[in-house]
């Protein structure tokens, strides 16, 4: 019996096994708040008035940022085919359908994302700037299809939103309530 066990603190399996590599973690935060960070910038923007400087270089910071986003998604999961992860803890079969489920879905919106936006963005007569170097304009005025990948990448957002929430609450209820110290395998 270990003497350092505590009554409050049950005893898992899990605790000091198998981590993410650190790029894994480091993708994962760096990847999780900018995220955050780019659905905080489009609602905001989206209520502004059309015509401002300040809206303009909002949505140039909020494309370079959705670009590298998207970037920097697709090397995280190369990362995960190459380094593999750590096998869940014990847990009902529903959780442990619905962590994969919500994963998966995570990964499909954060691509599904900065796609609609960047195809979004290329049905226009403006050049979609990636950090202040302009892209290559392949697409055409079109507002219908225009319409329909911001349609889709609004309704992404709100998607990407509920998932993140469910993450969220997800690692809160093994950390809190099941103290099966999952949380530890994505900590720095």
């Amino acid at each position: 019996m270990n003497i350092a066990h505590s009554s409050n603190t049950p005893l898992n399996a899990s605790a000091g096994g198998p981590r993410y590599s650190p790029a894994q973690i480091a993708l994962h935060w760096v990847i999780g708040l900018a995220i955050i960070v780019m659905l905080g910038i489009g609602l905001y923007m989206v209520g502004l008035p059309k015509g401002l400087d300040f809206k303009s270089s909002l949505i140039n910071f909020h494309k370079s940022l959705g670009m590298t986003v998207f970037l920097l998604v697709l090397v995280r999961i190369v990362v995960r085919l190459v380094a593999g992860r750590p096998p869940l803890p014990p847990m009902p079969a529903w959780q442990r359908a619905a962590a994969i489920m919500t994963q998966g879905l995570l990964y499909v919106a954060m691509i599904v994302m900065p796609l609609t936006g960047y195809l979004g963005s290329t049905f226009n007569k403006l050049a979609t700037r990636f950090w202040g170097i302009p892209l290559p304009m392949w697409g055409w005025d079109d507002p219908g299809l225009r319409r329909i990948f911001f349609t889709v990448h609004t309704f992404a957002a709100w998607i990407l939103i509920a998932l993140i929430m469910l993450h969220v609450a997800g690692a809160l209820k093994h950390q809190l309530i099941d103290r099966d110290r999952l949380m530890e395998r994505m900590l720095p």
